[in-house]
C-alpha cells in the first residue's frame, strides 16, 4: 500500500520545506527509503542555500512578532499544536515507522513523549521571569529579565523524528523565539507532518520553519547568517564539535546533546531478574539506536555467570522485524551502513577473544531489510573498541569488575558522559555511586531516564545545556540585569 494511503488525512504528506507560512520546493530531491524493506517513499525536495536562506529571513521577521506576543497567547498555540499532534497520532507513528523502522506501537510511544514537552513548554510560556535583586546604592532598585535569545536553528536526528523536534521547538517557541529547523534526511517526512500541523496551529508566519536538503549547504547558513543566535542540535560528538566550531566566529550559544557511552551497572545485591529486563528495555528500544543506549553492561563477578544466563534468556525472546508486524520487538538499523559498522564492531569484539551469546549476525537474508540480530557478547576487553565506541545497534556487551572503586574507574573511563544506570539495592551504595559516576543523568533501577519535566543532557563530550523541564526553556532565554538609580530623590 502506498504511505499516502496509510494516512487519514492525506494532506498531511508533505514533500516540501515549510518557510514563512508557505510550502516551496527546490531544485533537486532526495529520496527516502524505507529500511525494512528498502523500497523509496518519497521524494523530498532539497530546498539549497537560497531556501535556506529565506528561512532565516523569515525567522528573522517572525521573531519581531513572535517575542511581543503574549506568553499566554504563545501557550494557547503550542497548545493547539499539541492537540493537533494528538489527533494525528497514528498517522504521525506511521510514518516514523515507514521511514525510521521502530515498531509502529513505539513510534506511538514516541509521539506520546514528544507531546509532553509541547504540554509541558506551554504552560511553562507563562513563568518566564526574572527577579528583584537587592543592591549596595541607596535609594536604588535592581531587577533581572529574561528574554527570548532570538532566531533559533535547531539540527535534529533520525532516530526519534518527532521527539527530538518537539524536544527543541516547543521550550524555544515557550521562550519567546522562532525557529528554523533542519530534520534528518533519512527521516523528513514525520518532520514535515509536524511542520503542517504546526501551521494548522496558527504559529505567526515565519515564527516555525522547517526546510530539508544537504547539510553541507544549508547548515553554514543556519550557523553562520547573523541574524541566528543560538544553535540546537543532537547528534554525534564529532558534528557538535563541528558546529561549535561554525558558531564561535558568532559568539552564538549552543545546546549540544551529543553522543555517549552509558554503562549499566548490576551490583552483586541487585535484583538480577529487574536488572536483565532493564538492560533489554533500555538497549534495545529503537534497536539500540538511541544516545542513551547501555552501551557497557558492567556486572560484579560474584552475580556475572548468574546475571548472563538471566539476560540470555531474555534477549533469546527479542523478535527482529517490520515495525509493522505486530509480534516484532525491535525494527531495522537505519541503513545498510550501520548494519555493517556494527557487525564490524562484533566480529573485531570476536577477533580479540570475546564469544557471541546470542545473535551476531546481520539478518537481510531472512528479513530482507537492514536488519541486525539481537545479540549479547561476552568477553571483550574495556580497552576493546566495541566499548570504547558508541554501538548504536542492538548488541548488549557484558563485562565483569570488582569492588565500587574498580566499577567506578571503568565506568568513568570514556570522553562521554551522558547517561549511565546503577542496579543495586544499597541506599548506601546508590548516593556514593551516583555522586562517583560522571554522567548527566543516572538511572538507579530504572532503565528509562527522560521526561518533559527532568533535566535531558550530558557532561564531558556529552554535550552542553539541557533540555526538558525548566531548564529546557531556560536555555533559549537571555538573562538580562536591570538597575534603577534614583528611586527615593
Amino acid at each position: 500500500m502506498d504511505l499516502a494511503e496509510r494516512l487519514n488525512d492525506p494532506a498531511l504528506f508533505k514533500t516540501q520545506s515549510y518557510v514563512g507560512g508557505a510550502w516551496i520546493g527546490g531544485d533537486t530531491s532526495f529520496a527516502v527509503d524505507n529500511p525494512a524493506n528498502r523500497q523509496k517513499l518519497a521524494e523530498v525536495a532539497d530546498v539549497g542555500e537560497a531556501g535556506a536562506k529565506a528561512a532565516v529571513a523569515a525567522a528573522s521577521d517572525g521573531f519581531k512578532v513572535w517575542r511581543k506576543t503574549s506568553p499566554f497567547e504563545r501557550s494557547r498555540i503550542l497548545l493547539k499544536w499539541l492537540d493537533l499532534i494528538q489527533d494525528n497520532t497514528d498517522d504521525l507513528a506511521t510514518l516514523i515507522t515507514a521511514e525510521m523502522g521502530k515498531p509502529w506501537r513505539e513510534a506511538k510511544g514516541e509521539i506520546a513523549y514528544g507531546a509532553a514537552f509541547i504540554e509541558w513548554s506551554a504552560h511553562e510560556a507563562a513563568r518566564v521571569h526574572g527577579e528583584t535583586l537587592p543592591v549596595p546604592a541607596p535609594g536604588a532598585r535592581g531587577w533581572t529579565i529574561r528574554q527570548p535569545v532570538g532566531v533559533v536553528s535547531c539540527i535534529t536526528p533520525w532516530n526519534f523524528p518527532a521527539a527530538m523536534i518537539t524536544r527543541k521547538a516547543a521550550p524555544a517557541l515557550a521562550a519567546g523565539c522562532s525557529l528554523v529547523i533542519k530534520p534528518a534526511p533519512e527521516t523528513p517526512l514525520t518532520a514535515l507532518t509536524l511542520a503542517e500541523l504546526a501551521d494548522r496551529a496558527g504559529f505567526p508566519r515565519g515564527v516555525f520553519n522547517l526546510i530539508c536538503g544537504d547539510a553541507s549547504k544549508l547548515g553554514p547558513i543556519m550557523t553562520g547568517s547573523p541574524e541566528v543566535r543560538m544553535i540546537g542540535f543532537t547528534g554525534s560528538t564529532e558534528v557538535g564539535k563541528l558546529l561549535m566550531r561554525q558558531a564561535a566566529d558568532g559568539i552564538k550559544r549552543v545546546a549540544l546533546e551529543l553522543g555517549g557511552n552509558a554503562p549499566f551497572i548490576v551490583m552483586d545485591d541487585a535484583d538480577l531478574d529487574a536488572a536483565a529486563a532493564g538492560v533489554v528495555q533500555a538497549k534495545f528500544r529503537s534497536g539500540g539506536q538511541t544516545c542513551v543506549s547501555p552501551n557497557r553492561i558492567i556486572v560484579q563477578d560474584d552475580v556475572a555467570d548468574d546475571f548472563v544466563e538471566r539476560l540470555q534468556a531474555r534477549i533469546s525472546e527479542v523478535k527482529a522485524g517490520d515495525g509493522f508486524a505486530p509480534d516484532s520487538d525491535i525494527g531495522p538499523l537505519i541503513h545498510d551502513e550501520a548494519v555493517e559498522r556494527v557487525d564490524a564492531l562484533v566480529k573485531q569484539a570476536v577477533s580479540g577473544g570475546a564469544r557471541v551469546v546470542v545473535g551476531g549476525q546481520p539478518l537481510a537474508d531472512e528479513l530482507g531489510g537492514s536488519f541486525y540480530a539481537p545479540t549479547l557478547i561476552e568477553g571483550s576487553g574495556f580497552d576493546s573498541e566495541i566499548a570504547r565506541s558508541e554501538i548504536f545497534g542492538p548488541v548488549a556487551s557484558v563485562y565483569r569488575a570488582g569492588d565500587e572503586k574498580h566499577i567506578l574507574d571503568l565506568a568513568n573511563d570514556t570522553p562521554y558522559g551522558l547517561a549511565a544506570y546503577l542496579y543495586t539495592r544499597d541506599i548506601g551504595r546508590v548516593h556514593r555511586m551516583s555522586e562517583g559516576l560522571d554522567y548527566g543523568m543516572i538511572g538507579v533501577n530504572a532503565p528509562m531516564v527522560g521526561s518533559a519535566s527532568t533535566p535531558f543532557g550530558g557532561m564531558k563530550e556529552s554535550g552542553i545545556g539541557r533540555e526538558g523541564g525548566k531548564w529546557g526553556v531556560e536555555e533559549f532565554t537571555e538573562l538580562k540585569y536591570v538597575l534603577l538609580s534614583g528611586v527615593n530623590s
